[in-house]
């Protein structure tokens, strides 16, 4: 429960500091980085192509070059240290299965990695570094094994559950479960994946392999001993390679030099690839990389094509006595098409002005992707076409506001931004070459993630906030989006002084469209009158939103409904309630 209360302040923490504009230390996963070198493009462009290198000579050259351009006296970007000589204390190195939900995905064509999966006859969940096994008939949990790796999340497909992390596991799941494969990158971590029927796609952030050492205390000097550093580093220091063990085997294997491709410009800083892992065979695979000089810390997918995002955000140059260079005021965007369990294939590359605030600023319809980014005062939706060239914009959206939450809905889509009142932009997209702001709803408080609940009907899920933008507590909101000129909030559910992880993290909603059930977590810093249950449940009808109960577990994560039950995740176990009042029935602890 520390745990989870601990990370979910710093998550607090960054969602405030959004909602007013001030950049946080540490609010982001990806750290900073410089403008790119070699190579420059017009900041207009639109869209890019990948090369392959003709040699790991020319390979070498070129990274070194970008990586000695953005090096930093603390190490390269994403990897960065205290210098040796400035540490303190030394240097540092399934059949019979019930009706069952699914956690909340984007798109349905492609599940998204989580804490907890069903398939209707049993729960599989990650706690700490332990996955469990629960049957859902029972309600006893039949087993569970340690992964050796905190804080994983998981897919489930048949009887296997993939787990990913710091590395990446197979557990058989047909009986007792069991670890049958690690894939261990070496230098990597895992940015997000998807899975589509039997075949999960994983996207891996790479950093190269240089150790920074250096007796050196001044600037300057650090910066040389660091480029000189750069200089000596091998092929090997820059190719992804990693160690799968399968049983009592163990091999190694890398990425070839020829298998590398690259856009006109890049830091040097890291790789990006893209790994195919067929669930449905008994073990893991090399992955069959697809590996590009590129970042990455966004991902969509709706199960025909994959799209990594390269959010410039937060990327600065922090070494002391250079003048900062200026943050690039634009996100890359990669496409990779997928079919089947074959190695997916590399279909464009683009960039747009401005910065996503999550995978739902992204939507692909009728082969156009949808993108909706905030750059400087304004926010934009832009819509591109299958080789990511812009073919249609419509800007101005909330001056002087950033996005809080984007939808993107077949033709239409919906945008809120947020300062002191929250406009909901209604958006129409029907018609890529012109799409086109249909109307607004200026309203007190924000929507952080906007939920379809029917037809012509959303939830927003976000904060209330006084009319001088002050937040009050968590609100959830019902639209009605019938008439895309005038949306109307019809209804209002408010919890004073409480937070939701469905703010930052949709997976943490439930929506139960077959009995119109909505089930939100709740926290609070304090116990306010009302909000100390773990979670809230409410009934959502075209007229509005009503209280069924509360599951009255501090510390509630994720909701199921297997059956005409639901069960909720908390730190220590899975609490089953009736879902038609959420009286506790029983408990299964771990």
């Amino acid at each position: 429960m520390a745990r989870h209360m601990r990370m979910s302040r710093r998550l607090q923490l960054c969602a405030a500091a959004i909602a007013v504009a001030v950049p946080l230390a540490g609010c982001t996963a990806s750290s900073p980085a410089p403008d790119r070198t070699p190579g420059d493009r017009s900041p207009n462009s639109t869209e890019m192509r990948l090369a392959a290198f003709d040699s790991c000579q020319e390979l070498v050259e070129d990274l070194r070059k970008a990586a000695k351009a953005s090096v930093g006296v603390y190490g390269l970007p994403g990897n960065e240290a205290i210098p040796e000589a400035m540490a303190i204390g030394g240097a540092r190195t399934l059949a019979g299965t019930a009706p069952a939900s699914s956690t909340n995905n984007h798109e349905a064509d492609a599940d998204e990695p989580d804490i907890v999966k069903t398939d209707g006859r049993r729960i599989v969940a990650i706690d700490g570094n332990v996955l469990q096994v629960v049957d859902a008939a029972s309600r006893v949990r039949t087993g569970s094994i340690d992964l050796g790796m905190p804080d994983g999340r998981l897919l489930l497909s048949g009887n296997v559950a993939l787990v990913l992390g710091s590395e990446v596991v197979l557990v058989d799941l047909s009986g007792a479960p069991t670890i049958v494969s690690r894939y261990k990158p070496d230098s990597g971590t895992v940015v997000d994946a998807r899975l589509t029927g039997g075949t999960a796609r994983v996207v891996l952030r790479t950093t190269p392999q240089i150790v920074f050492r250096s007796n050196a205390t001044d600037f300057k000097d650090l910066l040389k001993d660091n480029q000189a550093a750069i200089d000596k580093a091998s092929a090997e220091a820059w190719l992804p390679a990693w160690t799968l063990s399968t049983g009592t085997t163990t091999a190694r294997g890398h990425v070839d030099c020829n298998q590398v491709s690259r856009p006109p410009s890049y830091s040097g800083g890291s790789l990006l690839s893209v790994l195919t892992f067929d669930v449905s065979q008994p073990t893991l695979s090399s992955g069959d990389p697809i590996t590009v000089v590129a970042d990455g810390d966004t991902v969509y997918s709706n199960g025909k094509n994959l799209y990594v995002a390269n959010d410039q955000r937060w990327r600065l140059d922090r070494t002391p006595g250079r003048a900062a260079a200026p943050v690039r005021q634009e996100t890359d965007l990669y496409r990779f098409t997928t079919s089947g369990n074959q190695k997916p294939v590399f279909a464009a590359s683009g960039t747009v002005p401005g910065f996503l605030i999550n995978q739902y600023a992204l939507s692909e319809w009728d082969s156009h992707l949808r993108v909706a980014t905030t750059s400087q005062n304004q926010s934009a939706v832009r819509v591109l076409n299958d080789k990511l060239a812009q073919v249609g914009v419509v800007d101005g959206l909330g001056k002087n506001e950033q996005i809080h939450a984007v939808r993107f809905l077949g033709p239409r889509g919906y945008v809120v931004t947020f300062r002191q009142t929250d406009p909901l932009y209604t958006l129409d997209l029907s018609t890529p070459t012109s799409p086109k702001v249909t109307g607004d709803l200026k309203i007190t408080g924000y929507s952080a993630h906007l939920q379809p609940v029917g037809d012509n009907r959303l939830i927003g899920i976000g904060q209330e906030a006084d009319p001088t933008g002050r937040v009050t507590g968590l609100q959830v909101a019902l639209f009605d989006v019938a008439d895309p000129a005038a949306p109307r909030r019809l209804s209002q559910h408010q919890v004073p002084g409480a937070q939701s992880e469905a703010e930052y993290d949709p997976h943490a909603l439930l929506w139960w469209p077959a009995t119109k059930l909505l089930v939100v977590p709740v926290f609070a810093g304090d116990r306010v009158a009302g909000s100390a249950a773990g979670a809230v449940a409410l009934r959502v009808t075209d007229e509005g939103i009503s209280e069924v109960g509360k599951v009255a577990r501090a510390g509630v994560r994720r909701s199921l409904v297997i059956g005409e039950v639901l069960w909720s995740l908390t730190d220590g176990g899975l609490q089953v309630s009736q879902m038609s009042t959420m009286e506790e029935l029983d408990w299964v602890g771990w």
